[in-house]
């Protein structure tokens, strides 16, 4: 059983006017806000008021996100949108850490034939967007070995 965190606790908002679902995979916002804030909480923001938006959305959403903000072409798995850093101001005020948007059909392609299917692979996505928010990269081969070992952590301390 996981250890609630202490007041102020972090607040993750599943925004359901984007909300698109995936055989009721993606419909279970209960679960991504709790892997949201274990991921917070495991972090260290279990403490601060952190507010964290998730947006799961259609191919076509995503696809015009990627373009217009990473000059990308086509539908993509996650982008992540910071605001605040939360390494910055004092530790009583809000942070908004930022936005993660998941799209779950293209989770859903790269999670054929793997052993954590659709879900699995939303969770993956989920971590590692907020891991993005909270200032990792992997752009070179160092940084990207330091944030898959951490998403794994971060999963498996999870649990379900």
């Amino acid at each position: 059983m996981r250890e609630e965190p202490p007041e102020p606790r972090p607040r993750v908002v599943v925004d359901a006017r984007t909300m698109t679902t995936l055989d009721d995979v993606s419909g279970d916002t209960s679960r991504w806000v709790a892997l949201a804030e274990h991921v917070l909480v495991e972090e260290g923001l279990g403490a601060r008021p952190v507010e964290l938006t998730i947006h799961l959305v259609d191919e076509g959403s995503i696809a015009d996100l990627n373009r217009e903000h990473m000059g990308g072409e086509g539908p993509t798995d996650v982008l992540a949108f910071p605001v605040d850093d939360p390494a910055e101001g004092s530790g009583d005020l809000l942070v908004l850490l930022g936005d993660v948007v998941i799209c779950p059909v293209v989770a859903a392609r790269q999670a054929q034939g793997s052993e954590g299917g659709p879900q699995g692979e939303l969770s993956l996505l989920l971590v590692h967007g907020i891991l993005h928010l909270l200032g990792h990269d992997h752009a070179e081969a160092g940084e990207r070995e330091v944030m898959q070992r951490r998403e794994r952590e971060l999963l498996a301390g999870f649990g379900r």
